[in-house]
């Protein structure tokens, strides 16, 4: 009998993606340029939006039981499916270096004497470990670390909302956010996170509950973060390592910054290596993943962080319409895609991509880009499978 993931596990792997200093960042952005009493329909509407998201396109994987770029195929064909893993890899070894360069520079924050190369060189071992070592191997020791890192951030949580009782002041708001502003903000993170998910809902024993539990719980803890970093804002910084030091946290800050980044980074490191095998048969997941953790702490050394908004926006832009096609393919097909669907279902991506790439150039628009292009693509989707009957 094969090994399967149980309801408790796959709801920890799912808070700990959550849990992350990019998350945090994105929560300071929007408190820093957006008045507070504007914040909250926006930013919960993002979440729940992408939540949705990630519970449709990971019950997808759960039942076909294969990771997120296997499960693909069906819609995108052989040919599709390898395109889009190519991509996966490409922006999850950039999203890990992301995540790298961010939890490097908040540690030097906290005075920690050591250089930004070498903490992220240190951060990239502790994950190729844990990568090679396997999820499997250390779902326990995961267990305990996410139970840590939990109470660490509600201690971080309850002193910041005790340092000062006014949080209706943001830092600035002279170039204040508008309503689809801070949805864009909000939906982007779990929408990064689409291509990843069925990489672990595949080995689940409960394919609905086990789902649901997991966008549930990444949810929860986004919007947690997001709280955290409006929290930072309404104390009078925007910067991560200066909060942790007027709460009075020292050995504990470090410990929330460090174990925050390495666990969010070893599901980004693990699923670059599940996409690798989509793309080459024989490669071991593991060894990939090793070598993707490596290369992104060559790419946070290189200076990645000067581009990271475009680079998020960039990631909503490519797998926002391709999870709208996916999922209207799978719930509302037949399943049985022929190459002419196949090339319909990439147009129909395509369209999305381009509505995207063109609306993301206003301001401010209606519904968003990322919504907008999830639309467009359902829609042609959608229009195509009628057309078939």
């Amino acid at each position: 009998m094969e090994n399967r993931t149980g309801l408790f596990t796959n709801m920890i792997i799912w808070f700990g993606v959550a849990i992350s200093v990019s998350e945090i960042q994105a929560g300071i952005q929007i408190g820093s340029a957006a008045p507070l009493n504007s914040i909250w329909v926006p930013l919960i509407l993002g979440h729940v939006i992408g939540g949705v998201l990630l519970y449709f396109v990971g019950l997808i994987g759960a039942r076909l039981r294969v990771n997120a770029m296997e499960s693909i195929k069906s819609t995108f064909g052989n040919f599709g499916s390898k395109f889009f893993a190519t991509l996966n890899v490409l922006q999850l070894i950039a999203w890990v270096a992301v995540l790298n360069a961010q939890g490097a520079l908040a540690l030097m924050g906290l005075n920690i004497p050591i250089s930004f190369a070498l903490t992220c060189i240190i951060l990239a071992i502790l994950i190729a470990i844990w990568v090679y070592v396997g999820l499997r191997r250390t779902s326990r020791i995961t267990s305990v670390i996410m139970i840590i890192l939990t109470v660490l951030l509600v201690i971080l949580s309850v002193k910041l909302f005790g340092i000062n009782g006014n949080h209706l002041i943001p830092v600035a708001n002279s170039a204040a956010l508008t309503f689809w502003n801070i949805f864009e903000i909000s939906i982007a993170m779990p929408i990064s996170w689409l291509p990843v998910i069925s990489d672990y809902t595949k080995d689940v024993e409960n394919p609905k509950k086990a789902t649901a539990l997991s966008a549930l719980a990444y949810t929860v803890a986004s919007l947690w973060m997001y709280f955290i970093g409006i929290e930072i804002v309404c104390i009078g910084t925007v910067d991560i390592s200066q909060a942790i030091l007027i709460s009075g946290l020292g050995v504990q800050g470090v410990f929330i910054l460090v174990l925050s980044t390495v666990t969010t980074n070893f599901l980004a490191t693990n699923s670059a290596g599940e996409s690798s095998k989509a793309i080459f048969n024989r490669l071991d997941p593991k060894i990939a993943g090793v070598i993707v953790s490596f290369l992104s702490a060559i790419l946070a050394i290189s200076g990645i962080m000067d581009h990271y908004i475009s680079f998020l926006y960039l990631i909503s832009s490519v797998f926002a319409p391709m999870a709208s096609v996916l999922v209207v393919s799978f719930y509302f097909g037949n399943g049985n895609n022929e190459a002419k669907d196949w090339y319909w279902n990439i147009f129909a991506w395509f369209v999305g991509f381009a509505v995207y790439q063109i609306t993301a150039g206003f301001d401010s628009i209606f519904l968003g880009p990322t919504l907008i292009a999830v639309i467009v693509s359902a829609a042609f989707t959608y229009t195509w499978i009628v057309f078939k009957k």
